[in-house]
């Protein structure tokens, strides 16, 4: 999932929301398991802070009231956060290198660091999705590279996906799951989206043919719409590159710019999102 992107007092706050009886709001739309009971909440990985907020929200108002013992201490400056699609999990990836992770209280919302948390990943993650099966963790490190993580049911500790971290662009700045979960998407600023197939079962990731994809000036933020035809990145250079997802065949998942792309936007876009999508 690319991080939604909030303005606040001239900080930028990545935040993600977990919605009852929503799609997964963890870079695919996996929807909440069923019978399970998810609370509405929103959590933000402030990182001036080096912690994560997590609030309740009235879904009447829209009002936000902190949950019990927030803010969450996470590493260092933390830079985005996915929640796995049955809530059972939240993953904030840390640019100081590394992933914390905590399971999630049912009912209050209430975070508690899993074992051996925070994970190792690469140089600067800047953003992390996680699979719509719930089976696997994404991060985008700016440093060049993708890593890859499964999610140990029951308990969200994370492992490394043989052959991880996955080669990417230039400055990796977000990272999105498409809704089947069968291909990553990779925004990076350098000027491209890198696009991978995912290995069912494993996770592992493995290029598609023409990956790169050109983009715009500075893509900051990705996203795939919810019926999975569609790939979106905002651009900071001021506009939005928009592709259409190969279906099937030897280049499935291979991205194809739609025509009149890119589209207009305004002054530095720095995140993106479509319906039940991050």
């Amino acid at each position: 999932m690319h991080m939604n992107i909030r303005m606040l007092s001239g900080l930028m706050l990545p935040m993600l929301l977990l919605l009852s009886g929503c799609p997964g709001s963890d870079g695919g739309p996996g929807g909440i398991t069923e019978g399970a009971s998810v609370p509405a909440i929103a959590y933000v990985a402030n990182s001036g802070a080096n912690n994560v907020s997590g609030y309740a929200i009235n879904t009447a108002t829209g009002a936000l009231v902190a949950v019990t013992g927030s803010p969450f201490p996470a590493g260092t400056n933390p830079q985005g956060v996915a929640v796995s699609s049955n809530g059972s999990f939240v993953y904030v990836a840390n640019s100081g290198g590394n992933v914390s992770a905590y399971t999630v209280t049912s009912g209050t919302g209430v975070l508690t660091a899993v074992a051996s948390s925070p994970f190792s990943a690469g140089t600067n993650p800047s953003a992390v999705t996680v699979s719509p099966n719930g089976q696997f963790v994404y991060v985008a490190n700016s440093g060049g590279n993708v890593s890859a993580y499964t999610i140990t049911a029951g308990t969200g500790v994370l492992a490394a996906v043989a052959g991880s971290p996955f080669s990417a662009g230039t400055n990796p700045s977000a990272v999105t799951v498409s809704p089947n979960g069968q291909f990553v998407y990779v925004a990076n600023s350098g000027g491209n989206v890198s696009a991978y197939t995912i290995t069912a079962g494993t996770g592992v990731l493995t290029p598609i043919a023409g990956s790169p994809f050109a983009a715009g000036t500075t893509p900051n933020g990705i996203t795939v719409e919810p019926n999975g035809q569609f790939v979106y990145v905002g651009n900071g250079g001021g506009d939005v590159s928009s592709y259409a997802i190969t279906a099937s065949g030897v280049n499935a998942g291979a991205l194809t710019a739609i025509t009149g792309s890119p589209f207009p936007a305004g002054s530095i876009p720095s995140g993106i999102a479509t319906p039940g999508r991050p």
